[in-house]
């Protein structure tokens, strides 16, 4: 029996209106047999990430109904965090997630689907189909959408974040505004998410290993024939799921993130993969936490030079053998747990057995005797500044401890203003506040001021300290997730310029030299700003969420 759920609505007899209109939906009476998979894009136009998402939803179909099933399309919501980064659109990102999640669990427990695949490209639309597909446990699978070509400029290689340390170049004057426009023209040259190991590549990467998806979907490119042929064989993939009723809650095990963890770490992840995975295993009700990150960062090295602290991009990876190659040289060096199911039906060793090993020669990925740094580059620091943790992202080009006096934004553009008028001096450390999951609302990421650091040419030389979150293509000295926040009263909100504040990745601490009796003074003087919105999606967002030390979710804030 495939169509365990559906036939709620297709058997009964007591479901004549269901029936009716599914036959004005184009069913036939065999079709009302067959089991229903509902097939989500979050394919809208407008965004590179997502513009080609609805060609492959159609293709997905193709495969479903080849393969004696029945599938039906619909479309969830998205944010281009690339378009909407620095601007208030973007504190709509991370909200972005959840509310995918619940368009996704909607469509499909109303429409009684009795399988899922879902078809993602940017950020956010990952980690919120796996929240969903946690909660509908039903059998299910998903296709990344794929990752953009590189853009070419004058020999140099480019990508979105090229384009915003370009401002920063160009402000700085190290370029001509010509020189800054022919950057932004050539920097994306079509779809696909960005390119280097920033948050959709990451995020992507860590699914495939999880299990949840094909092998090779994170690094086949958008616009491949590989990416044709993996919605090709996803009506196939997605039919053995339901024959077996193999569910994610029989894939997304604790192992699976510890293999997700330890991947992350070995590509030079996004700091992004922290909140995902907290919220995706919340969702699952296991216990994962910040110390779990930083326990397997120490047990892992990092291995990968991609984009943005290195050169390389995900094309260059899926041309020496793809994800597969990868997974299977860190099972050969016992990193990964072997005996985790995946949706081809097979264990995460038995895929490996049809993967290639990697290039020989090639240099995008190294051995583990020769890594870019011996342990992981995310570092979960605690201290005064931070006693509910924060996320840094450190892969020792930028160096490992960093000490200066504070400079203090109470929001992003404040601080954008500042770096653009070159009123930031070498040794500062940089304290963005009130961007936090509550206070922003919705935890914007912080490109826009990082790359116009990098780009003005003070990227080794300033921190930046934010309970705000980061870009996947953020590179420097740079902590986010700072919890408690400034809008719940955390120690961010009482620094003031001049503060010293230490940022030690070796210790895995942060901290401000305030004395106690100061601090206290200061808490006292101190009030909650009100929110910076009094309705709608982001006020909703604002009264739910959990801090960023659990995931940032909203479906389990009561104990946050």
């Amino acid at each position: 029996m495939l169509n365990r759920i559906s036939r709620e609505l297709t058997q009964r007899q007591d479901r004549p209106a269901a029936r009716a209109m599914l036959f004005a939906a184009g069913l036939t009476e065999a079709d009302l047999d067959r089991p229903q998979v509902g097939i989500v894009s979050s394919g809208f136009e407008g965004n590179p990430c997502n513009m080609h998402l609805n060609g492959l939803a159609a293709a997905v179909k193709e495969s479903v109904q080849s393969a004696e099933m029945v599938g039906f399309v619909s479309n969830t919501t998205g944010v281009s965090d690339g378009i909407s980064m620095g601007t208030a659109g973007m504190r709509y990102s991370l909200p972005s997630r959840d509310l995918i999640a619940d368009s996704i669990e909607t469509i499909a427990s109303a429409q009684h689907y009795d399988g899922l695949v879902t078809i993602m490209g940017c950020d956010k639309n990952m980690p919120g189909a796996m929240i969903a597909m946690a909660r509908l446990d039903r059998p299910a699978l998903m296709i990344y959408g794929g990752t953009i070509a590189p853009g070419r400029h004058n020999g140099d290689r480019l990508d979105v974040v090229s384009s915003f340390e370009a401002l920063g170049r160009r402000l700085a004057g190290t370029i001509t505004s010509e020189e800054f426009r022919r950057i932004v023209r050539l920097s994306c040259p079509g779809a696909g998410a960005c390119g280097g190991m920033f948050t959709a590549n990451t995020m992507a990467s860590v699914i495939e290993v999880m299990g949840m998806s094909l092998p090779s979907s994170s690094s086949n490119p958008a616009t491949s024939t590989d990416k044709v042929a993996e919605c090709e064989r996803a009506g196939a993939a997605i039919r053995v799921l339901l024959e077996r009723n193999l569910r994610p809650s029989d894939i997304l095990t604790r192992k699976a993130f510890e293999n997700a963890i330890t991947l992350a770490i070995a590509l030079g992840g996004s700091t992004n993969v922290v909140l995902h995975l907290l919220a995706i295993a919340r969702t699952l009700e296991i216990d994962l936490t910040l110390d779990d990150f930083q326990r397997i960062c120490d047990r892992t090295p990092l291995l990968a030079d991609f984009r943005p602290s290195g050169p390389y991009v995900m094309e260059d990876l899926h041309a020496i053998g793809g994800m597969p190659a990868v997974i299977r040289m860190l099972l050969d060096e016992g990193l990964i747990h072997g005996n985790c199911m995946t949706v081809t039906g097979g264990t995460l060793a038995e895929n490996s057995t049809a993967a290639p090993p990697l290039s020989p020669g090639q240099r995008v990925i190294r051995d583990v005797d020769d890594p870019i740094k011996g342990t992981g580059h995310l570092r979960i620091l605690y201290g005064n500044v931070a006693e509910g943790g924060a996320v840094a992202k450190i892969t020792g080009k930028e160096g490992e401890v960093f000490e200066g006096p504070a400079r203090v934004f109470d929001s992003e553009a404040e601080a954008n203003r500042a770096i653009g008028e070159g009123c930031i001096r070498k040794g500062d450390v940089i304290v963005i506040r009130y961007e936090g999951p509550r206070g922003g609302p919705g935890m914007p990421e912080m490109l826009t001021p990082t790359s116009m650091i990098m780009g003005s040419g003070l990227g080794g030389d300033v921190a930046l300290v934010t309970d705000g979150r980061f870009s996947g293509g953020t590179h420097g000295f740079v902590v986010g997730h700072i919890t408690p926040e400034a809008q719940e009263g955390g120690l961010i909100a009482l620094i003031a310029d001049g503060d010293v504040i230490r940022i030690d990745a070796i210790r895995n601490t942060i901290d401000a030299d305030i004395p106690v009796a100061e601090i206290e003074t200061r808490r006292k003087r101190w009030s909650a700003p009100p929110l910076r919105v009094t309705s709608g999606a982001l006020y909703r967002y604002a009264q739910t969420v959990s801090p960023a030390s659990h995931g940032c979710t909203t479906d389990r804030p009561s104990d946050a």
